[in-house]
């Protein structure tokens, strides 16, 4: 299914927030508790990942990366007319987290509000919805997060990557914006990747399918539906930054697309904080946000199994260099980590569970 919006002619990014938590596990740690090959997670570039603790869902991640965002945009949280949170890990099997997040806030006045659900890729479908919201006039603001504390059964590879934390976006006009939207295309089929069924504590993957006809094959084929309908090619970017299951995967669909190395290093996140699924994509373009000049342009390319594509063409203003230090930035995030070992992880992750005689 192919799906765009080839020019977008009133909406923008007016503020962003993100949120990591302090947490880390160094992959080292996980290679010897389980055995794995000493090149394992150097072969994926996994350095450490970080860990949401016994307090912290993507509910929680979600509300902080939200206030962030808040900050950034300097509006009142009553002026936000909807509300999405794209996330698979809900702390609630029945029940929305977005609406917890919305009156946490304190946004009172709600058009919408609702939990979206399509793997990695929902924050950014979020941002797409948004966008659409705007572009009809039927929203002042919507407020999208992407946040996960994200599950990997133990001893499996997934276990290297799947971490926590999550950024939020404020969606509204063009002419108060910090970046605004030129385009978007999406691209789905049905590829079964990655799944985790009703009542499985832990996802599963269709190892073969991950890597060519679900990762590469959707994200490049959004990304070239983008740029055909909106008559751009590469070289026309300063950045790209794509969906990070690990820090390989975003630097050889760069290569296929013709997209230069040096054009996806400052987004890449994922070998510092691990995978954080819904986060990923957008913890990357906050990341080059908070390092952009006015008039750079950004491609950024969500990814979810299943699978599913969102691209967006992206133009900084002059208005971002008033807003990135009116909260902390993703390498402030980064660099704020304190290290913990298996057990501790596997404590603060559920991995022990007590049983009662």
């Amino acid at each position: 299914m192919v799906l765009y919006l080839p020019r977008c002619l009133r909406s923008g990014i007016v503020g962003w927030g993100v949120y990591i938590p302090k947490y880390r596990i160094k992959a080292g740690n996980i290679v010897d508790m389980w055995g794995f090959d000493d090149e394992s997670a150097k072969g994926i570039w996994i350095e450490e990942k970080a860990i949401g603790n016994v307090d912290e869902d993507s509910v929680t991640i979600g509300y902080m990366a939200s206030m962030y965002a808040l900050k950034r945009a300097g509006i009142d949280p009553n002026e936000i007319d909807v509300v999405y949170l794209g996330t698979e890990s809900k702390p609630y099997a029945v029940k929305p987290g977005a609406t917890i997040i919305a009156e946490a806030l304190g946004i009172k006045s709600k058009k919408a509000v609702a939990d979206l659900e399509f793997a990695c890729r929902v924050g950014a479908e979020g941002i797409r919805l948004g966008i659409v919201h705007i572009e009809s006039g039927l929203a002042r603001y919507v407020l999208a997060i992407g946040a996960d504390t994200s599950q990997s059964s133990p001893g499996d590879v997934l276990e290297f990557t799947a971490s926590s934390g999550g950024a939020a976006y404020i969606i509204g006009s063009k002419n108060e914006s910090i970046a605004y939207f030129e385009g978007f295309a999406s691209y789905s089929t049905d590829t079964p990747d990655f799944w985790r069924r009703e009542g499985a504590p832990y996802p599963l993957h269709g190892e073969g399918f991950t890597g060519e006809p679900a990762y590469f094959s959707h994200v490049v084929s959004a990304a070239k539906l983008l740029m055909e309908e909106l008559g751009l090619r590469p070289s026309d970017f300063d950045y790209a930054v794509f969906h990070q299951p690990n820090g390989k995967f975003p630097l050889r669909v760069a290569s296929m697309l013709g997209i230069p190395k040096e054009k996806v290093i400052p987004g890449i996140v994922t070998p510092y904080i691990g995978n954080t699924y819904n986060g990923s994509l957008l913890i990357g373009l906050a990341r080059i946000l908070e390092n952009s000049k006015p008039g750079q342009r950004i491609l950024a390319v969500s990814f979810g199994s299943g699978a599913g594509s969102d691209a967006f063409s992206i133009i900084v203003t002059d208005k971002l260099l008033d807003v990135v230090n009116k909260a902390p930035t993703v390498d402030q995030f980064i660099n704020r980590k304190e290290y913990v070992d298996y057990g501790m992880y596997a404590k603060m992750r559920g991995l022990i569970k007590r049983y009662k005689l």
